[in-house]
């Protein structure tokens, strides 16, 4: 017959049999957890941020790399085109909530009321593309700081865009490397300052690094698609501001 000792003895083991169950249940958790995090920082993450790109691509300097030398988060994602560059670059040229968008996924960017109309023709009124000149990234509310300037210009080489505020905040490069005479690799690298509170830091970093990632696969797509189809066709394919019309 169990005494009253024995049972308080049993109660108290199965206690810490309980206690000692949960806790390794949860630093199998957070372990768990802990290499998932890893995985992504380390191996996932890199291959998103720089899809497409050779590790020379991705380590090489670009057009307004010194724009943003202290940048807190790169990108460098890259396409070969079967295109000349003078096939791509008006694609190029015309990119902008107001004019041609920016070839990507509309659907999702109109979702977020950025109200982007991606052009599928070559504008000539939007041809005209100087250093100072702005692009809007967004529409409505979006407008008044969705905004970036052209910062530098090399007309089928390179094109780069920044924010207009000081210190700049963000730097968008794209780059038309050709490789033979009908083919051409365009990349486009972001750089980006991030904030100084580690938590919003990483916070920012899980939550644009995917969306940025994919809207620029998509932006890659688009351009490829486009240039690609001017190149075969042979038609300039150019008409008038559809806005006007």
């Amino acid at each position: 017959m169990t005494t009253a000792r024995e049972s308080d003895q049993l109660a108290s083991d199965n206690t810490a049999s309980t206690t000692i169950g949960r806790w390794r249940r949860r630093i199998g958790w957070t372990t768990g957890v802990a290499l998932l995090v890893a995985a992504y920082w380390k191996l996932l993450r890199p291959r998103m941020l720089n899809w497409g790109a050779t590790p020379m691509e991705v380590s090489r300097s670009l057009p307004g790399d010194d724009l943003l030398a202290d940048a807190g988060a790169e990108s460098t994602m890259a396409i070969t085109i079967d295109a000349r560059a003078d096939a791509i670059w008006p694609w190029l040229c015309q990119l902008g909530q107001e004019q041609g968008g920016f070839y990507s996924y509309e659907l999702a960017e109109n979702l977020v009321g950025l109200d982007i109309h991606n052009a599928d023709r070559i504008v000539p009124e939007w041809q005209d593309l100087a250093v100072g000149d702005r692009i809007r990234l967004g529409g409505g509310d979006q407008s008044a700081y969705a905004t970036l300037e052209v910062a530098t210009l090399d007309p089928e080489r390179s094109l780069v865009l920044r924010t207009p505020d000081d210190p700049t905040r963000w730097v968008w490069s794209f780059v038309l490397d050709p490789l033979d005479e009908t083919t051409t690799r365009l990349l486009i690298r972001s750089r980006i300052r991030l904030p100084e509170n580690p938590v919003v830091r990483v916070a920012s970093l899980a939550a644009l690094d995917p969306v940025s990632s994919l809207m620029t696969y998509g932006m890659l797509q688009g351009i490829r698609s486009r240039a690609e189809r001017l190149a075969r066709t042979g038609r300039t394919e150019t008409g008038s501001d559809p806005s006007q019309e």
